[in-house]
C-alpha cells in the first residue's frame, strides 16, 4: 500500500468529499445525503475497482484539477465534460492512467449537467460523520475542497503491463447517464396526496416545469403551473422519501433531494422512480423538466434494468482487472 497525495489545483463552486450517504441515520433525525447522482458515483468507483460506496470527489460547476504525486487510475462520470491529463484529451466514463506529476482537469459542460464525480482507485483520507464522508453543512460537517487543498489516498495501484503504442485497455459495457440537451423526461409514481387534489396529476404531466436558482441540495423548486387542495384540512406531518413532488404554499412544484427534511405537512403528489433521481442530481437552473406518470411495476423494473446494468459493469472490470494482473475488490451492492 502506497501514500499518494492530490494536489487540488482547481475547485468548481462547490467541490466535496462524497459517497454514497449514511445508512440508518434518518433514525436519528439526519438526512441521508449523499451524492446527488448516485448512478454516476457508483459507476466512477467502479470503473477503477473500487467498491460501490468507496469516497470520490464531487464537483458542482466550473472546472476541477488535480495533481498526483505517484501515478493513479482514476475516472471521470456525471455531467458531459471535456477531461485532459496534461492537456491531452482522454475520455470520461472509462478508466484512466494518470502520470506522477500531470494533472487531470475537468471541465464541466454546465448547459447539460452540473455534476461531475471523480473516483481514484484506493481509498481517499476523509473525515466521517455518523459513518459517511458525505457533507451536511447544517450539522456543521462541510467536508468543502478548495484550490491549494491536499487529499491523502492510500493505494495499491502499480500501473498496467502494456506498451506505450499498444491499443486502449479498456473495451467496457458502461451505462452513460444520458444528459440530453432538450427537456428531461421524469418518471414519478403516484403517491396518495394526489387524491386530496383533483386534476393535478392532468396538469402535472401536461405542463414544462423549469428549475430555478432558488434550488439547493435540498431540493429543487420548479417553476410551472400548480394545483392546491380545495380545503383548509391541516395535513398531518408524515415522512418524505427522496425524489418526493411536494406542492407548499406557495404557486411551485418542489423536487426533494438527498437533504431533504424527514417530515413535512405539505402534500406529496408523487414520487420520482429511482432510475430518475440521477438525472434530478444532474438539473440545474434553467433545466426544464417534464413528468410522466408510470406504475410502481414499471419503475421497479427500470431500476432492475439499471442495477442489472451496473452488476454487468463490475463483472467485467474484473475480469479486465484480472487479466492485466490487478486485482478488484468483491463487488459492494450497496
Amino acid at each position: 500500500m502506497t501514500t499518494v497525495g492530490l494536489d487540488l489545483t482547481a475547485t468548481g463552486w462547490i467541490t466535496t468529499f462524497q459517497d454514497l450517504g449514511r445508512r440508518d441515520a434518518e433514525r436519528r433525525g439526519v438526512p441521508t445525503g449523499g451524492a446527488a447522482d448516485q448512478h454516476s458515483a457508483v459507476v466512477a468507483n467502479v470503473l477503477v475497482g473500487n467498491a460501490r460506496g468507496a469516497t470520490l470527489i464531487e464537483n458542482l460547476g466550473g472546472e476541477l484539477a488535480l495533481v498526483p504525486d505517484a501515478d493513479v487510475l482514476v475516472a471521470v462520470t456525471g455531467a458531459p465534460a471535456q477531461v485532459t491529463v496534461g492537456d491531452v484529451p482522454v475520455d470520461s466514463w472509462s478508466p484512466v492512467v494518470v502520470p506522477a506529476g500531470h494533472e487531470i482537469r475537468v471541465r464541466c459542460d454546465i448547459g447539460r449537467g452540473t455534476r461531475t464525480y471523480l473516483a481514484v482507485n484506493g481509498a481517499i483520507a476523509a473525515e466521517t460523520f455518523l459513518g459517511s464522508a458525505a457533507p451536511d453543512a447544517r450539522m456543521g460537517f462541510g467536508q468543502i475542497l478548495t484550490r491549494g487543498s491536499k487529499a491523502l489516498l492510500e493505494t495499491e495501484f502499480r500501473g498496467f503491463p502494456r506498451g506505450v503504442f499498444a491499443p486502449p485497455l479498456f473495451r467496457l459495457p458502461v451505462p452513460v447517464l444520458r444528459c440530453a440537451e432538450g427537456p428531461w423526461d421524469i418518471d414519478v409514481v403516484e403517491s396518495h396526496g394526489i387524491h386530496a387534489i383533483p386534476g393535478v396529476r392532468e396538469v402535472i404531466e401536461a405542463s414544462p416545469y423549469v428549475v430555478t436558482a432558488r434550488s439547493n441540495h435540498v431540493g429543487l423548486r420548479l417553476d410551472g403551473p400548480v394545483l392546491h387542495p380545495d380545503t383548509d384540512t391541516e395535513i398531518v406531518s408524515h415522512g418524505v422519501p427522496i425524489g418526493a413532488l411536494q406542492i407548499p404554499h406557495a404557486d411551485e412544484l418542489i423536487v426533494l433531494g438527498r437533504y431533504r427534511s424527514l417530515t413535512a405537512g405539505y402534500p406529496i403528489v408523487g414520487v420520482a422512480s429511482r432510475v430518475s433521481l440521477p438525472l434530478l442530481g444532474q438539473a440545474g437552473p434553467g433545466r426544464e423538466l417534464r413528468f410522466r406518470w408510470v406504475d410502481r411495476e414499471t419503475s421497479l423494473r427500470t431500476h432492475a434494468e439499471r442495477e442489472g446494468e451496473v452488476r454487468a459493469l463490475e463483472r467485467a472490470v474484473a475480469r479486465a482487472f484480472g487479466a492485466l494482473g490487478c486485482a478488484a475488490p468483491l463487488p459492494s451492492h450497496r
